[in-house]
């Protein structure tokens, strides 16, 4: 019979992939004055098995590249080789080139195998001792983009399809500001497609559902123009046609555009040392006589890779798991028992058989909480190779501290925290941080600090990103805000309000765009993805001492910490992380504004009024507001007072789909079943202000 080989292809994949992070973390290692044996062979013995299963699996390119990889390995193992920076910088390239390939593999597409040709000729050219600067003015350079890439096609008329998909606005970017980029390279005009816009009645403001063809006349090259639309690529369709071409091209990226947009991976610059290699001759088995062809990059789209879907989960857990199962089993047979013939003679057991079967539900949820609970430690290894990467691109000198690695946190979280602590990384190696001369002028050190931190506190964990740099100048911050519109001159704001303008759309600070910072994409994209985990983001900095954000995350998204309240006769839940405060209302703190605002006055600051009755259609709610309760709360960086009956109980909910179990429903995250059996819909607060503020601008326009 023959066996399905398949089936066994996501555990392949899962451990591959965790071998190449070992692999990585052992190059990050390394000293080249002091080479330890063990990194050599964790390192090795990392790139061996993801040949021996490649050549398993018939995954023949991953295995022929891994061979080649795995010889130059085998001789620096076995001592006959010393371990230089060239072949470091090298093994570090094809660390990416063949997680490229596994998740290609995984996500069943090709992959350009240019990256992987090109690798192993310079492979081939070390295990011959020839210099590798002579085989790279003959090979294709480290970037494989389209034909034309790298040289400028004089001035024309570029041709440009641009089709985002429709949840692009809620990423954070917006064409507009695309389009901006593109009219500062030249002549630039659009003409807009709307096909695909529904009828006013069906219309989501929230997507976006118009296309464009852009037409640009400038003396530009196809990877500028890429270059605008990096941030997005995995967001929209997109076909670039150069002058002179006949028909529009797809969008062709490098293959380190394979990670997600948020994480590019940096184009590592000056990693060939001018030193040649060691001129040792490699064994005639060890390579083929002259290196393969190159063949022509193929177009194709970037591989993203799949989330995983499994979690490997430590023995004790399982044995705690099956021991209170056994618990459980055992108090069902005391129950059962106790139902037959029952008299009241009896209650007094049931009593206690029922705390017994509340206690072990309680531990159950718990341990069942925990086999997903991960450290995050798995969030934070990307990050030593990032810096590394950085720092040479960027010229710095950058020590990154790693505290709280064994912080664990709910496995989901974990995956969607990524992005964010991507970008604010990224943020402090590039603004953050300052040059090593202009340190030393400053009196610092000139190797400068990139921390990452993680620790509980409560019912939520604390994610701290850091450095030790110029820190924020609230002067420039608050002369971009105004030269933006975002505030007016007389203005007058906290240093807490100046440091929350960094999170309005697009503002940003740098002088120069670069393709660290991004285009067009700031920390509002940032503080969105932390508010839809149910998280804060935070900043606390002293200028010329550094600056540090501040992430506070629930431990799960599984369950909740809630206020449960009252409005009418239905019973909401809100979560606890968003309330800042309850009141009894009182009456000559209530302000009217144009357009019949409500506002409260509150330690001189005028919060918004929510009638939460009227927004979720409940007609018999208390309208009186002197009667009332308010519960202040925050979302997205905007406060709101809820008004409500009744605060309830504070207690612990399993978060349910909405969504899924019947549809999206504006102001709703979530629901939950309480104790009496009885539906409990979870306040999404965020979604609720932004549905209030957009209902009330659709009053005033049918008032006027």
């Amino acid at each position: 019979m023959e066996i399905d080989m398949s089936q066994f292809h996501q555990v392949f994949f899962e451990e591959s992939l965790e071998g190449l992070d070992d692999m990585e973390q052992a190059l990050l290692g390394l000293d080249l004055n002091d080479i330890d044996a063990e990194s050599i062979n964790t390192i090795f013995r990392a790139a061996h098995s993801v040949k021996g299963g490649s050549a398993t699996f018939g995954f023949n390119e991953i295995a022929e590249f891994t061979h080649i990889l795995e010889t130059l390995l085998d001789e620096m193992r076995a001592g006959d080789r010393e371990v230089t920076q060239e072949a470091v910088d090298l093994f570090f390239k094809s660390v990416d080139c063949m997680r490229h390939m596994l998740q290609a593999r995984q996500n069943e597409t090709q992959c350009d195998p240019a990256e992987a040709e090109a690798l192993s000729i310079q492979f081939h050219h070390m295990l011959e001792g020839e210099p590798l600067e002579d085989s790279l003015a003959t090979e294709p350079a480290a970037t494989f983009s389209s034909e034309g890439n790298s040289e400028p096609s004089g001035e024309g008329v570029w041709k440009i399809e641009f089709i985002p998909e429709a949840h692009i606005l809620l990423t954070g970017n917006e064409p507009v500001r695309i389009f901006r980029e593109l009219e500062s390279l030249g002549e630039f005009s659009s003409v807009a497609s709307i096909d695909k816009v529904p009828e006013f009645g069906s219309l989501d403001v929230e997507n976006c559902f118009i296309s464009w063809q852009l037409t640009l006349k400038a003396d530009t090259t196809r990877a500028t123009i890429e270059e605008v639309f990096e941030w997005i690529i995995d967001d929209c369709e997109l076909n670039i046609q150069a002058p002179g071409e006949g028909q529009p091209q797809a969008q062709q990226t490098n293959v380190n555009d394979a990670e997600p947009v948020t994480q590019e991976v940096i184009t590592e610059q000056n990693q060939q040392s001018q030193q040649p290699a060691e001129q040792i001759k490699a064994p005639a088995s060890a390579a083929p006589a002259s290196p393969p062809a190159v063949k022509p990059a193929e177009k194709m789209k970037p591989v993203k890779a799949k989330a995983s879907t499994s979690i490997r989960v430590e023995i004790d857990k399982v044995d705690s798991l099956i021991n209170l199962v056994g618990e459980l089993v055992i108090t069902q047979s005391m129950l059962s028992e106790l139902g037959t013939d029952f008299d009241m003679k009896k209650v007094e057991r049931l009593q206690g058989g029922l705390e017994q079967l509340l206690q072990n539900t309680k531990e159950l949820q718990e341990s069942v909480m925990q086999i997903r609970m991960l450290p995050i430690s798995n969030a934070f290894n990307r990050f030593p190779r990032m810096v590394r990467d950085m720092a040479q691109q960027l010229g710095k000198n950058i020590d990154l501290k790693v505290t709280g690695e064994q912080t664990e946190l709910d496995k989901t979280v974990m995956e969607q925290i990524g992005d964010p602590l991507v970008h604010l990384v990224r943020n402090s190696l590039d603004h953050g941080l300052e040059m090593p001369q202009e340190r030393l002028d400053n009196g610092k050190s000139a190797t400068g600090i990139v921390f990452l931190n993680a620790f509980h506190q409560g019912g939520n964990i604390i994610i701290e990103v850091g450095d030790d740099g110029a820190g924020l100048n609230i002067e420039r911050i608050r002369e971009k805000a105004i030269q933006n519109g975002v505030i007016k001159e007389n203005d007058h704001l906290t240093e807490s309000q100046v440091h929350d303008l960094l999170f309005e759309p697009g503002f940003s600070t740098a002088e120069v765009v670069s393709d660290i910072s991004g285009r067009g994409v700031g920390m509002d994209v940032v503080r969105r993805n932390i508010n839809s985990l149910g998280g804060t983001i935070e900043v606390d900095s002293v200028e010329g001492e550094g600056s540090t954000f501040r992430i506070r995350l629930p431990l799960t998204l599984a369950i909740l910490d809630g206020q449960l309240v009252r409005v009418g006769e239905e019973t909401y839940i809100i979560p606890l992380i968003s309330i800042i405060e309850s009141l009894q209302v009182d009456s000559e703190q209530i302000n009217h504004v144009s357009g019949n605002v409500e506002l409260y006055r509150l330690r001189d600051e005028n919060i918004p009024i929510i009638r939460t009755y009227n927004e979720f259609g409940i007609l018999d709610a208390n309208k009186d507001l002197e009667n009332a309760l308010l519960v202040v709360v925050e979302g997205e960086g905007h406060k709101a007072a809820l008004l409500v009956d009744d605060l309830l109980a504070q207690q612990q909910v399993v978060i349910k789909s909405l969504e899924t179990n019947y549809k999206r429903v504006d102001g709703i995250s979530g629901a939950t079943i309480l104790g009496d059996g009885t539906v409990a819909l979870i306040v999404d607060v965020a979604g609720l202000i932004k549905t209030t503020n957009r209902n009330a601008s659709r009053r005033r326009i049918h008032a006027a």
